[in-house]
């Protein structure tokens, strides 16, 4: 996937439109999760603006979970431009599913968290796009394991269940990251419109499949696929080689960027099917 790719949010063409308005190739177990109800009503669950601790200093990050009970963590890795109420919104939908929610800001070392009037800027692009480049593979070594162990010591945290990670883009990576950072606690890890899974980097994220241990679901952009299309083969055989449950799914009509509201290219029918894809890998693995 080249940067282009990446960082470009395009209107869908008309033709693309028509086929994305609809709830494509839902799987029964998704189908089951997007027709139930939620576990918590809004009103019901928490929300919290937290600073983490790391080894490279504190990440502010918000909170989420339901106000009663016990329940499995999940991390959620936000796309290029951050931790912002898109976000906390998908922060605070996935609590009331029945999950301790973390959102941390990933350009903590570099600024704090802040609400931008409009991110397809140039100006706004311009100071986004290059902190891409400061998140490696050594600083979600070290991110990744800090932001799971500050969930799980979480009083609402259920440590009896495996956790999940999920992310958005930029995030996608740095998901396998962290499920081969610690793999023993990361049952169901998640991608959606992830940039760059496979590169001819020695530090690849797909090359990262052998140390997780994790069931993965990852939803490719048609765009990304057009521009990479070798990578969601590479992504399955490395899966299949190491005989790890996954699932690498191209959303026809849905272009990089489609599950987050308020983007150019959000598209509700393929959010709302990540979403059920989403709950179902949950329910699945997160016991």
């Amino acid at each position: 996937m080249c940067d282009d790719d990446i960082h470009q949010y395009n209107e869908p063409s008309a033709e693309t439109s028509g086929v994305s308005r609809r709830v494509f190739g839902l799987s029964a177990a998704a189908m089951a999760a997007m027709s139930a109800a939620p576990a918590f009503a809004a009103e019901d669950v928490v929300s919290r603006d937290v600073m983490v601790k790391t080894p490279d200093g504190e990440a502010d990050a918000v909170l989420f979970y339901p106000a009663k009970g016990k329940h499995p963590a999940v991390l959620i890795w936000t796309d290029v431009f951050g931790l912002r109420p898109a976000f906390r919104d998908m922060g605070a939908r996935l609590a009331a599913l029945g999950y301790v929610v973390l959102v941390p800001n990933p350009f903590y070392r570099s600024m704090k968290a802040t609400t931008e009037p409009d991110y397809s800027a140039p100006e706004v692009r311009k100071k986004y796009f290059p902190m891409m480049a400061t998140l490696t593979s050594e600083t979600t070594a070290k991110d990744g394991p800090a932001l799971i162990a500050f969930l799980d010591a979480q009083p609402q945290t259920d440590l009896k269940k495996k956790a999940g990670v999920q992310g958005y883009c930029m995030g996608g990576p740095l998901t396998y990251r962290t499920a081969a950072a610690v793999p023993g606690r990361i049952g169901g890890a998640a991608t959606f419109h992830g940039a760059a899974l496979v590169t001819e980097k020695p530090d690849s994220p797909h090359l990262l499949i052998p140390k997780t241990k994790a069931q993965f679901y990852s939803a490719v952009a048609a765009n990304d696929d057009k521009a990479q299309p070798e990578a969601k083969d590479a992504l399955r055989a490395a899966f299949a080689a190491v005989n790890r449950p996954a699932t690498v799914e191209v959303y026809d009509g849905c272009n990089h960027g489609w599950c987050v509201k308020g983007s150019a290219v959000y598209n509700e029918a393929g959010a709302e099917k990540a979403w059920a894809e989403l709950s179902a890998l949950y329910k699945k693995t997160l016991v």
